[in-house]
């Protein structure tokens, strides 16, 4: 619920495994939640997960749309806390249902700013040097750039200008996508990776720094008919 005691019907929940990846802080970067499950019209919910130790958070859109991705300007949004504001831990035993009662934690998200400390890289999604306007851009820690991706950009704008931030330097892969959803691509989908399909480039980024000038250049997928070389890259989790 929001802190207003209105459920947040037809949202999002989300949870992230402690042990993938670093604590969600949706003012510096988005990280991608290892599970999501719909919230009904009453806000409430029901997710099968391994046995781990999870944050957990939800959000709902104003548009009203399911759509999973970093909360925008106006979204109900939260990362449950303890009393010290840090984000709760949910542990999950083997075989053990949990009730976790009710949350009223969730506020109007506010939007996030490229201050002091933020690491980022920046750049643009184009086709046949046209910019592509709604694409999103995911990081790998791995070049073979499979299963759930560690982090996601906003969508680009309409000059194809994407911000991916990331919690830390490092070398990350970067794949462009119309969707956020994993999978083979659809008949007229989008898609690309920064560095040739076939040998990815990596992005070396320091920590407290914007990279930028990193532009994606994708191709639309030509759906069951002859592919394009390095296609094969996409069409497996």
């Amino acid at each position: 619920m929001s802190k207003d005691a209105v459920p947040m019907a037809d949202g999002l929940i989300h949870f992230f495994n402690v042990e993938t990846g670093p604590i969600p802080n949706p003012d510096k970067y988005w990280r991608v939640p290892d599970a999501i499950a719909d919230l009904n019209e009453k806000g409430e919910f029901t997710i099968v997960v391994p046995a781990g130790k999870y944050y957990m958070g939800a959000i709902k859109r104003i548009s009203g749309e399911k759509e999973v991705g970093p909360p925008l300007v106006g979204d109900l949004f939260f990362i449950s806390s303890d009393k010290t504001g840090a984000p709760k831990v949910y542990p999950v035993k083997q075989g053990e249902e949990i009730d976790i009662g009710t949350i009223s934690e969730a506020t109007a998200f506010k939007g996030w700013t490229m201050k002091d400390g933020i690491t980022a890289i920046e750049g643009k999604v184009i086709m046949n040097e046209e910019p592509v306007e709604g694409a999103l851009v995911f990081a790998y820690a791995a070049p073979r750039m499979f299963g759930k991706p560690d982090y996601v950009s906003d969508r680009a704008d309409k000059d194809g200008k994407y911000i991916l931030r990331v919690p830390e330097g490092g070398d990350y892969y970067l794949m462009a996508r119309d969707v956020y959803g994993g999978g083979p691509p659809k008949d007229g989908s989008i898609m690309g990776v920064y560095g040739e399909q076939k040998s990815p480039k990596a992005v070396k980024v320091y920590k407290g720094e914007t990279k930028k000038g990193i532009d994606i250049a994708v191709v639309k997928f030509p759906g069951r008919g002859p592919r394009e070389e390095g296609m094969d890259r996409f069409t497996s989790d």
